[in-house]
């Protein structure tokens, strides 16, 4: 499947993959922070955003999108980030097909499967009534009891065509929420390792990567460091922009041995 893409900038390729219900847009501060440096390339994951809409989301599916799109922008080989599900993605593209990443970075997932705790939000969404004239406000007071964080409801009805007559979400919803198994799981192939230069970065605040996954990582990863990002939960590029860019901003312009080195004494 060919990703729907937003570009910015010129230089090496940096792919940025985002997270469940998220977009390419999602990724605009960071894109243009980086764009004088890099061709920054946002891609709509599969069922996301402007991207097609299709059954199946498991990652080797994703990671094959990925790989495709790139194929098609004429890119050989890149710096990969992801964060969230586009992290798991990321992941599956380094284990499935190296010779296309450069360098990785996964930001606040790991590589392994997570408890089904987003299927209550899905069924909400499912659930929300799309009759012609619902306002913002009303889809957001439907969505409270199972979206308490204001927040994150902002970010979900992001997805939601209040223009159209009668709204509809932009997402394949009902694609996501046949494949939250699928999303919710991470099964690497037997034996594959990715040998490059990897990071692994989480939010200070954040569950989401644990000091015991850091072994699941370096087997995988055997080159990977790892960051936390003060002041910030799984959002981290958005809840702390500043420290995000600065931690990988090192990752990509230092010596990479040497980062890791000092990263790595640093979260032992």
């Amino acid at each position: 499947m060919l990703l729907n893409v937003i570009e910015a900038g010129q230089g090496p390729p940096l792919v940025l993959l985002h997270g469940l219900f998220g977009s390419a847009r999602n990724w605009g501060a960071v894109q243009k922070a980086l764009a004088s440096d890099y061709r920054v390339v946002a891609l709509d994951m599969r069922n996301h955003g402007a991207s097609p809409h299709a059954p199946g989301m498991d990652y080797a599916a994703q990671a094959a999108d990925v790989a495709e799109t790139l194929v098609a922008l004429g890119i050989e080989r890149a710096v990969v980030l992801g964060h969230s599900m586009g992290g798991k993605a990321a992941m599956m593209l380094a284990l499935t097909r190296p010779e296309l990443i450069e360098r990785l970075i996964i930001a606040d997932i790991a590589p392994r499967p997570y408890a089904p705790a987003l299927r209550a939000v899905v069924a909400a969404m499912q659930a929300l009534p799309l009759h012609a004239g619902l306002t913002r406000q009303e889809a957001d007071q439907a969505l409270r009891t199972a979206v308490p964080e204001a927040p994150i409801r902002s970010f979900l009805l992001q997805n939601l065509r209040f223009e159209a007559a009668p709204p509809s979400w932009r997402i394949g919803l009902a694609e996501i929420a046949a494949a939250m198994p699928e999303i919710e799981d991470f099964t690497p192939p037997a034996g594959a390792r990715f040998e490059g230069p990897a990071l692994a970065m989480s939010g200070a605040l954040s569950p989401y990567i644990r000091t015991e996954d850091h072994a699941t990582f370096r087997a995988l990863f055997p080159r990977i460091g790892f960051a936390s990002i003060p002041r910030a939960a799984h959002w981290l590029h958005a809840e702390n922009p500043e420290g995000f860019l600065a931690e990988l901003r090192g990752f990509l312009r230092g010596p990479v041995e040497i980062h890791f080195e000092c990263m790595t004494a640093a979260t032992r």
